[in-house]
């Protein structure tokens, strides 16, 4: 009998050996491309450019990330607590590989189109120095490690909130009025709200 186990695992050996060098394919197969270019990039780059010429790179709306923004007054000084909703969006962590991977990167914050800060985690103190009288628009756009904009329909993939400071800033006082019905201002979606406030 042990002649027959013999030859079984023997056997058994020869078919995982067979099967196992099937399985690995080329190095096309396992996705690497020629020249080494990847065969199958995550979406499209488009021509379209954001402000600062960061390309877009165009994904399906169906599983595309998504990104809401939130924000409220800061307790105790004249700040703003920024807080993201992010869906199929994972931030990367200082020191990511520089590609573009599908559900990741980073969330920049720009206050009236000028960039303010890089995110890498949902949560952000915005200094009130950047909303010191009136209203400002924040937005959060998300972006791939390799720096392009994730988009979907030819648009960024972004939200955007206004900030509204009912009075000039001094020490110790907020000076903060919230833009809708004295509630948090919070958005959701791609889109940023329309004439009327409601974000699209």
């Amino acid at each position: 009998m042990s002649w027959t186990r013999r030859l079984l695992t023997a056997l058994a050996v020869c078919v995982l050996l067979l099967t196992g060098s099937a399985g690995c394919g080329s190095g096309n197969a396992q996705g690497n491309g020629e020249n080494g270019d990847s065969p199958s990039p995550v979406g499209k780059l488009l021509d379209d450019t954001d402000k600062q010429g960061r390309r877009y790179r165009e994904v399906d709306k169906k599983g595309a990330p998504d990104v809401g923004v939130e924000v409220q007054p800061a307790e105790g000084d004249n700040g703003w607590n920024v807080r993201l909703t992010l869906r199929r969006f994972r931030l990367s962590p200082a020191g990511a590989e520089k590609d573009a991977v599908a559900g990741r990167g980073v969330a920049r914050l720009f206050v009236n189109g000028h960039p303010v800060a890089t995110l890498r985690t949902p949560e952000y103190r915005l200094s009130a120095r950047y909303v010191p009288h009136g209203t400002r628009h924040l937005t959060a756009r998300l972006y791939a490690d390799d720096g392009t904009v994730w988009a979907v329909d030819g648009e960024p993939v972004e939200s955007t909130a206004d900030i509204t400071a009912s009075g000039p800033a001094s020490a110790g006082t907020s000076g903060a009025a919230l833009s809708v019905n004295g509630s948090p201002v919070r958005t959701e979606g791609r889109a940023s709200p329309d004439r009327g406030g409601k974000a699209s």
